[in-house]
């Protein structure tokens, strides 16, 4: 993730912190001094507000570390003003396993609680915490209740919370995978909508829940319809075979003439047979206006080329695609480029796709155009 940098690693999954969580803290420490607070007070509410991320980290290696049981990898942990992400391969395609890699987290706070519960029972003796306690509490008093809070946010039934996750792997027992998805993404918008009504009323935060909410349940349904339109289908099926190359040492005129007689808007770069770079359509304007239509594509192209194998699931090259952020990937087969997989022909594709599902649960209309290859 961009603006973020790494603070350490743990069982190969790097922990990095964004810039802008730092924005938190500074943001506590000015409201902290603006209320009259001594830098001690000050230094505390910072130090909870770190304490508390600790939590969150250990929540998030509650999910990397179930899944990693289960053979997937995660690729990092990232700390963000309004929580952790996890950034996990993908998810199980068993509901049980995204059931248990879901309930890691919320247990892991849990456990947290119950441990911070037992400390403040031999410090304070027995009896439960009274309820101004455990909003003005001390320092552990009040680490207990934001991992309680944390355990019942998360459980909420709504993408991308935890709960969501829950709900659909408790759905995808009993149905599709895309259908326990649409029922879990529609639950949650729902949620989503009652939590923003009561914002208006009450507290304007649960207005921003709502949004995110929202916004999280329509991404997740739209992942899971991608992740059907793209089952069993590999990235042969999708490829773009015929396209251009360039060499290394032809000029960025003759690069201009090809990309104006085409729609292609990133070459391979070749040295001989052996890919060395790529010259986007965007470098190409940039180069031009510096160097000329006589300056090297050599000297103007990107060394930093994403390549897919042709035999790989199209799933895998999108989920390589949506974190990279790249546009084309370069396709290859047995050492040999094979051809190009462009975002813009996965629009395609999926456009064809929705197509074809809408027909089937409609009229049989024809469909002019090329047949996609039965399977």
């Amino acid at each position: 993730m961009r603006w973020s940098f790494s603070l350490f690693q743990f069982r190969k999954i790097s922990v990095r912190v964004h810039a802008t969580f730092f924005l938190l803290l500074v943001w506590i420490a000015v409201s902290e001094a603006a209320a009259g607070a001594t830098p001690v007070q000050i230094m505390q509410s910072v130090g909870f507000i770190l304490a508390l991320f600790v939590c969150v980290i250990l929540h998030e290696f509650g999910h990397a570390l179930t899944a990693a049981r289960f053979g997937i990898a995660t690729r990092d942990i990232t700390l963000l003003p309004i929580g952790g992400l996890a950034r996990l391969e993908r998810m199980p395609e068993d509901p049980r396993r995204e059931l248990a890699v879901a309930l890691a987290g919320p247990a892991v706070n849990l456990v947290i609680a119950l441990i911070l519960y037992l400390i403040v029972l031999i410090a304070t003796g027995p009896g439960l915490p009274t309820a101004p306690a455990l909003m003005r509490g001390d320092f552990l008093v009040r680490l207990l209740t934001v991992n309680i809070a944390l355990v019942v946010f998360n459980l909420l039934p709504a993408f991308p919370m935890d709960g969501g996750r829950i709900l659909r792997a408790l759905l995808a027992l009993r149905v599709s995978y895309a259908q326990a998805t649409s029922a879990a993404a529609t639950i949650g918008q729902g949620l989503a909508l009652a939590l923003g009504f009561l914002g208006f009323f009450g507290n304007p935060f649960l207005i921003l829940i709502a949004v995110f909410v929202w916004i999280g349940a329509a991404q997740e349904a739209n992942m899971a319809q991608m992740r059907t339109y793209f089952a069993g289908t590999v990235v042969r099926e999708v490829t773009v075979t015929e396209f251009h190359t360039v060499q290394g040492t032809n000029t960025l005129g003759e690069v201009m003439r090809i990309l104006l007689s085409s729609s292609q808007k990133d070459f391979p770069v070749l040295d001989g047979d052996r890919l060395i770079g790529i010259l986007s359509r965007e470098a190409l304007t940039k180069a031009l206006p510096e160097h000329g239509e006589g300056g090297s594509v050599k000297d103007s192209m990107s060394t930093e080329v994403h390549t897919v194998e042709a035999g790989e699931t199209l799933l895998n090259a999108f989920s390589r695609m949506q974190e990279t952020g790249v546009r084309t990937m370069v396709v290859t087969q047995r050492g040999n480029i094979y051809g190009l997989l462009t975002t813009e022909n996965l629009g395609e594709y999926i456009a064809i796709k929705s197509a074809m599902s809408t027909k089937d649960r409609g009229p049989r209309v024809a469909w002019e155009g090329p047949q996609l290859p039965q399977r």
